[in-house]
C-alpha cells in the first residue's frame, strides 16, 4: 500500500511538473517572447506564428476569402476568354485547356462549363456592336479582380497606400498578355523534359523515377507562383527571405488541398446524390474559397515574418502613456528638423525606427499624428510615381516657428473642440483648469527652438 502511495505521489508530480512546463510554455509563447530580444532563429520562428494567429484570428480572413471567390466566380468566364483568345491567335487553345485540366484536376467538370461559356462568349464578342463594348467589359471585369486581390494584399500587409491607377492598368494587363504565355511555355517545357528524360533514360525501372520528379516539379511551380504574388502583388518592399517560407507553406497546401479533392470521389458522389448535375458548382465554390484562404494565411505568414520588429515593444506601445508620448513625439519631430537645417537628407519612417530603436508603430502612428497637424510633410523623390506610408518627409514651415509651446499647442488642440453644449457652464472648474495649464505653457521656458534640444 505505501508503494503504490509513493507511485501515485510521484505520478501527481511529474504531472505537476509537466502540467506546470506546459503553462510556462504557453505563457512564454503567448506573450513573454515578445520581451525576449534575442536575435535566435527559435525565437523569430515563435514570434512569426504568434503574430500569424494573432493576426488571423483579427483579420477576419475568412470574409476575405468569401468576398474573394465571389469576384472570382465573376471573373472566371472573361478571364479564360481573354487567355483563349491570345491562345487561339498563336494555335494554342488546346495546349491551354490541357493545362488548366493539369493545375486543377479536381475541376475538371466546372472547366469543360466554363469553356463552352468561353466559346459562347467570344462568339458574341466578335459580332456587332459587342465587339468593343465585350472588350471592354471583359477587361473591366478582370482588371477589377486584380484590384480587389491587391486590395487585400494590401489590408494584410497594413499598406494604405494603392498604387497609382496608370501603374495598375499596365501592370494588370502585362499580368493578363503574360499569363497565357508563360502557361503555354511552362508545358512545352513539361513535354520537353518530359520525352527528353524518357529517351536518356530508356529504362522501366526509372519510370516512377521520372514521375516523381514531374510531381516535384509542380510543386516547385506552386511554391515560385506564390513566392512571386507575394512579392509582386502588394505595394510593399516584400523581401525575398520572408516569401520565400510563406510561398512554401501556401504552395505544399495548395497542392495538398488539390489532392484532397482528386481523391475524395466519396464525397462527390455524395454531392452528385444532393445536387445532380448541378454538383460541381458547391465543390468549385468549397476549392475556391479554402485556395484564397490558403493564399491569404500565406500572405499573412510572409508579412508577419518581415514585420517581427515592428510588434517588438507591441504591449508597451499599445499602453503608452500620453506623458512619454509626447516625450517620443517631441524627440522625432526635432530629428526631422535638425535634418532640414543641416540640409541633410529627409528621413523615413523605416529610418527613424531603426536608428533611434524607437517601435514601427509607434513610429508611424507619430509621423500620422504631426502630418495631420500640418508640423510635417511628405517628400516625393524625383522619379517616384508611387506614393507610400514609408517616404521620407521634412517640416511644413520655417523651423523657426517651431518652439516647443508652438509645437505642443498645436499637438493638444488639434481636432474638434467646443461641440458638447452646454460643456463649459456645466464643468467651469475643468474650463479653468485647463486654462491654466494653457496659461503655464506660454510662460514656461517654451519659446526655446526643437533645434536647440
Amino acid at each position: 500500500m505505501k508503494s503504490d502511495g509513493q507511485k501515485q505521489g510521484r505520478i501527481s508530480r511529474l504531472y505537476d511538473r509537466a502540467s506546470k512546463k506546459a503553462m510556462d510554455l504557453w505563457s512564454y509563447c503567448s506573450e513573454g517572447v515578445w520581451e525576449d530580444h534575442r536575435d535566435s532563429l527559435k525565437v523569430k520562428l515563435i514570434k512569426t506564428a504568434n503574430l500569424t494567429v494573432r493576426t488571423f484570428m483579427s483579420s477576419d480572413l475568412q470574409s476575405k476569402a468569401c468576398a474573394m471567390t465571389y469576384r472570382t466566380m465573376l471573373a472566371v468566364v472573361p478571364a479564360l476568354a481573354l487567355v483563349f483568345a491570345i491562345g487561339r491567335g498563336f494555335g494554342f487553345q488546346n495546349l491551354l485547356q490541357n493545362q488548366l485540366y493539369n493545375y486543377l484536376p479536381s475541376q475538371r467538370k466546372a472547366l469543360e462549363m466554363a469553356f463552352s461559356f468561353v466559346d459562347s462568349c467570344l462568339a458574341q464578342a466578335s459580332e456587332g456592336i459587342f465587339v468593343g463594348v465585350g472588350i471592354v467589359f471583359l477587361l473591366w471585369t478582370i482588371l477589377s479582380l486584380l484590384d480587389s486581390v491587391e486590395e487585400t494584399f494590401n489590408q494584410v500587409w497594413g499598406v494604405t497606400v494603392d498604387r497609382s491607377f496608370f501603374r495598375k492598368v499596365t501592370d494588370y494587363l502585362a499580368i493578363c498578355i503574360i499569363l497565357p504565355i508563360l502557361m503555354i511555355c511552362s508545358g512545352g517545357l513539361q513535354i520537353f523534359m518530359s520525352t527528353a528524360i524518357q529517351k536518356l533514360l530508356p529504362f522501366d525501372f526509372l519510370s516512377p523515377v521520372l514521375e516523381a520528379m514531374l510531381d516535384l516539379a509542380s510543386y516547385v511551380l506552386a511554391w515560385l507562383f506564390f513566392v512571386g504574388a507575394y512579392m509582386l502583388i502588394p505595394n510593399a518592399k516584400v523581401r525575398l527571405s520572408s516569401a520565400l517560407p510563406a510561398g512554401i507553406l501556401a504552395g505544399t497546401a495548395f497542392q495538398i488541398l488539390q489532392w484532397l479533392f482528386v481523391s475524395g470521389q466519396l464525397y462527390v458522389a455524395k454531392y452528385n446524390a444532393i445536387y445532380g448535375s448541378f454538383s460541381f458548382l458547391p465543390l468549385m465554390l468549397i476549392w475556391m474559397q479554402l485556395s484564397w484562404l490558403i493564399t491569404l494565411a500565406g500572405a499573412l505568414v510572409c508579412s508577419s515574418a518581415q514585420n517581427i520588429s515592428m510588434f517588438t515593444y507591441r504591449r508597451q506601445t499599445q499602453n503608452i502613456s500620453d506623458n512619454y508620448r509626447l516625450k517620443v513625439t517631441l524627440a522625432v519631430l526635432s530629428v526631422i528638423i535638425k535634418r532640414f537645417e543641416s540640409a541633410g537628407k529627409p528621413i523615413t519612417p523605416h529610418e527613424t525606427a531603426d536608428t533611434y530603436g524607437i517601435p514601427s508603430p509607434l513610429v508611424s502612428a507619430i509621423f500620422t499624428r504631426l502630418m495631420a497637424c500640418g508640423l510635417i510633410v511628405r517628400v516625393v523623390p524625383d522619379g517616384t510615381a508611387e506614393m507610400s506610408d514609408n517616404l521620407p518627409v521634412q517640416p511644413a514651415m520655417s523651423i523657426n516657428h517651431y518652439t516647443i509651446t508652438f509645437v505642443i499647442e498645436r499637438l493638444r488642440n488639434h481636432g474638434d473642440t467646443d461641440f458638447i453644449p452646454d460643456f463649459s457652464s456645466q464643468f467651469p472648474g475643468v474650463i479653468a483648469i485647463c486654462d491654466d495649464i494653457d496659461s503655464r505653457l506660454t510662460t514656461m521656458d517654451g519659446h526655446k527652438l526643437l533645434t536647440e534640444l
